[in-house]
């Protein structure tokens, strides 16, 4: 095998013409179309100057060509650099700079933005906008449908997934071709997938879940998606209907139970809804289990790992868990500071081993050695055990971490920024459970003395400097911040207090 992801996952397909995206104006495009289009793009990053190992950006809306730029990119041997689209220009100019990347692509409304970026780090600047047009579909047009694809070997890297640090400086989480290809493997088969299904894909693709996840167990089986650009609960109940399977994360499923329409008639033709990327609150999963008749099933992984654990298909799917390691994978709880692993019952750090895990941080060896073990074991920062049954508890995060929509926001980012504006002698991010986003971003501020906090100007402020899933849905000012007898802020304390700031019944 040549190149063992793109052969493996949507190379077998050529010639096929079977749907592989159903898009929101009614078009169907098939596997063989969809390839042809691939390997147009494929010879264009060529005509770019691209080869195999140079990094790729990609900040634009989702499309059908976004995702034809993924898959070029494994075909070419480039390395892919999806960014959030939300993401402020000064981020974007991180990301480009720290991957060295030889192009970035951008949506052409921001041109006037990331072009001096590209310009600045030394790289090609084409634009690709949500209808798929741009300079490099202009590049694209004139290209063959043919293209030869580059040689690549298992351990090859495939992508860079950011992930930011509590530091605040982000991390690139080099995947392999590995890596992907073993985590699809596994998940179509633990969750059933065949060419028969259709997938309803409303979940943005700059992140593993919507990507590596739901594209990449599509390809490998032949399956279809229903592609539509973003979540709308009214939009994706009326799809509902002609799909078999549903990936989101607990916001869309807390919207769809805001939908007088969703009952059991309304998803009959669906056997399968899973959960991620966040946490799944116990009570949403009974609610939609006593609207539809159906468990949804709740899986766990992350940048670093893709999927690690599962809920099962046949068998109880345990509520506040995230199930059992899937095949391959190894889980173990440890003692934090004695790395001894933990009996059922002990709340400890998670590790991961298996092929699924990433091979490092980009030019970061000292991150690397520190969180990923000589024996394979990668230090997750997940707090959680195993029951008696063998279920995995996620029970908090190291490091603070808040997942808010299903996106990482690392508190240090923020409270930089806080601690910046005027009048602010100190600040503490925390995350608090929400109805809709899992968990809301909260700024607790302590003034100056004889200073009164301009908290409406401080959230104008870092609308300009964070992307919107970063800033604090709440901005707080209190006399002072907890504190041990070590003097660490204690927020654990903080979550307390304010823990039902956004309980509706509160």
């Amino acid at each position: 095998m040549t190149n063992p992801l793109f052969d493996g996952l949507l190379g077998r397909h050529a010639g096929s013409r079977r749907p592989f995206l159903y898009l929101a104006d009614g078009a169907v495009v098939t596997y063989d179309e969809f390839l042809a289009t691939t390997a147009r793009f494929a010879s264009a990053l060529t005509e770019l100057g691209l080869v195999p190992g140079d990094r790729l950006a990609m900040q634009v809306p989702k499309s059908p060509e976004a995702l034809a730029l993924y898959a070029a990119c494994v075909q070419a041997g480039v390395v892919f650099l999806p960014l959030n689209t939300a993401y402020t220009p000064s981020e974007v100019d991180y990301f480009v700079g720290d991957a060295g990347a030889s192009v970035l692509v951008g949506d052409p409304a921001a041109a006037g933005a990331l072009a001096p970026i590209a310009d600045t780090h030394g790289a090609r600047f084409v634009t690709l906008d949500g209808g798929g047009r741009g300079t490099l579909r202009d590049i694209v047009e004139a290209r063959s449908p043919e293209f030869d694809t580059v040689e690549r070997s298992p351990d090859d890297l495939v992508a860079f997934l950011y992930t930011s640090g509590t530091t605040g400086r982000s991390k690139g989480a080099m995947l392999t071709q590995d890596n992907l290809l073993s985590n699809a493997r596994v998940l179509a088969d633990y969750w059933r997938f065949t060419a028969d299904d259709v997938l309803l894909h409303a979940l943005p693709i700059f992140h593993t879940h919507g990507l590596f996840v739901a594209t990449n167990i599509t390809w490998l089986t032949g399956s279809s998606m229903i592609f539509l650009p973003k979540f709308d609960a009214a939009e994706a109940l009326a799809r509902i209907g002609q799909a078999t399977v549903m990936m989101g994360v607990p916001t869309y499923y807390t919207r769809l139970l805001a939908e007088p329409g969703l009952n059991r008639e309304a998803v009959s033709h669906m056997r399968l809804f899973v959960s991620g990327s966040a946490p799944l609150l116990a009570e949403t999963h009974v609610e939609f289990e006593r609207r539809t008749g159906q468990r949804i099933l709740e899986r766990y992984g992350m940048t670093e790992t893709g999927m690690n654990s599962s809920n099962p298909y046949d068998g109880e799917r345990r509520a506040g868990t995230v199930g059992f390691p899937l095949p391959g994978v190894e889980i173990r709880v440890v003692d934090p500071e004695s790395g001894g692993e933990l009996q059922a019952g002990k709340v400890g750090m998670i590790e991961v081993r298996g092929p699924n895990v990433f091979k490092g941080y980009w030019r970061m060896p000292e991150k690397t050695r520190e969180e990923l073990h000589e024996d394979g074991f990668f230090v997750t920062g997940d707090l959680g055990f195993f029951d008696e049954d063998g279920y995995l508890h996620i029970v908090g995060r190291g490091k603070d971490l808040i997942i808010s929509g299903g996106f990482n926001v690392y508190p240090k980012e923020v409270e930089q920024l806080l601690n910046e504006q005027e009048g602010v002698a100190e600040s503490a991010v925390i995350g608090v459970p929400h109805p809709d986003f899992g968990e809301g971003v909260v700024g607790i501020l302590v003034a100056e003395k004889g200073v009164t906090v301009d908290t409406d100007g401080i959230a104008a402020e870092l609308a300009a400097k964070l992307a919107n899933y970063k800033r604090p849905k709440k901005l707080m000012v209190i006399d002072e911040l907890p504190r041990n007898t070590m003097g660490k802020v204690q927020k654990n304390v903080l979550r307390e207090r304010y823990g039902e700031l956004f309980d509706e019944r509160a």
